[in-house]
């Protein structure tokens, strides 16, 4: 498929974010540091591309918010 309509790619990318969080919920065992030796990324980086997403549309949101959407609650629930 070389020429997608960008509404149907918004949702595919949407769709495989939710994915890539439900895995990462499901694997609570990964530790962000492992994330980050081996792919570059963590749990707290996603946090903040989601903050600054939410930025480029004009919401206000804090980081607080943005972990809980990628951590499936509270970062401090998360940290104990």
């Amino acid at each position: 498929m070389t020429d997608m309509d960008p509404q149907l790619q918004t949702r595919l990318e949407a769709a495989a974010f939710r994915r890539l969080l439900a895995h990462l919920n499901d694997r609570k065992d990964v530790q962000n540091i492992d994330l980050m030796i081996l792919a570059g990324f963590c749990r707290n980086c996603l946090s903040k591309w989601y903050a600054a997403g939410a930025a480029e549309e004009g919401l206000d949101m804090d980081l607080e918010t943005a972990r809980e959407k990628v951590y499936g609650m509270s970062y401090d629930d998360w940290k104990s």
